[in-house]
């Protein structure tokens, strides 16, 4: 007859141990997510705005309304701001637009609310501030009226360039390349941290796996540099 003795005791506690060790980690993992969005936040505005300003500067028709004057592409000449916060949802983002400080070609002050209503295509109307003629340029003719001109296409054809090329990030290169170039997808679907540290849960529990799961989670960003 042949007999094993097993030590079911430190067998159960081992099993114990390795269960809390796995609810730990996930509970890191939940506990360092707004961390690791917060770290990713950044990254991600910068790549917006750079995915931008080179659309910009390969068609400046399309998008010279959302900067300065004469200064489509530049990155300090942006016309526009981009946010991001963090939730309980995840991470979002957002974008407003900011006041034209410069003075087009022909003109004596800067274009009031210029991005906003060149995107939104809003018809402007001109009329006399300080003088009861107003007078403007139309290729190089000087034009004088006393009566209001109405603009009905400001900027030309720009309106809601913008906004595309803001989805177009987020809705195309963000889950098509960026995704994938940055590491993130492959780094997510293989945790490989989570069997190394396997014999540490075995003794550490839940505690260890909560440490283990929340560092997992915050070194994701450093895949995207």
């Amino acid at each position: 007859m042949i007999a094993v003795k097993i030590n079911t005791k430190q067998f159960m506690k081992d099993v114990n141990n390795i269960i809390d060790y796995s609810v730990g980690f996930v509970e890191g993992f939940s506990g360092g997510r707004n961390a690791f969005l917060h770290q990713l936040g950044p990254q991600i505005k910068a790549m917006v705005e750079e995915f931008i300003d080179s659309n910009a500067r390969v068609a400046p028709e399309t998008l010279h309304h959302v900067y300065e004057w004469y200064r489509t592409g530049s990155p300090d000449a942006r016309l526009y701001d981009i946010s991001y916060t963090v939730s309980n949802l995840g991470l979002s983002f957002g974008s407003s637009f900011k006041q034209s400080q410069s003075v087009q070609e022909g003109s004596k002050q800067p274009f009031y609310d210029k991005a906003r209503i060149m995107e939104l295509g809003s018809t402007v109307i001109i009329k006399p501030k300080n003088s009861e003629v107003l007078k403007f340029e139309i290729d190089g003719e000087e034009i004088f009226t006393k009566q209001p001109v109405t603009v009905r296409n400001p900027g030309g054809n720009v309106r809601d360039n913008y906004r595309r090329v803001f989805d177009l990030f987020f809705k195309q290169y963000f889950k098509q390349s960026f995704l994938k170039s940055s590491g993130l997808l492959q780094y997510f679907n293989n945790p490989q941290v989570y069997k190394k540290n396997l014999s540490i849960g075995k003794r550490g529990g839940k505690n260890a796996g909560v440490k283990t799961g929340y560092r997992w989670v915050v070194n994701a960003a450093a895949a995207t540099r």
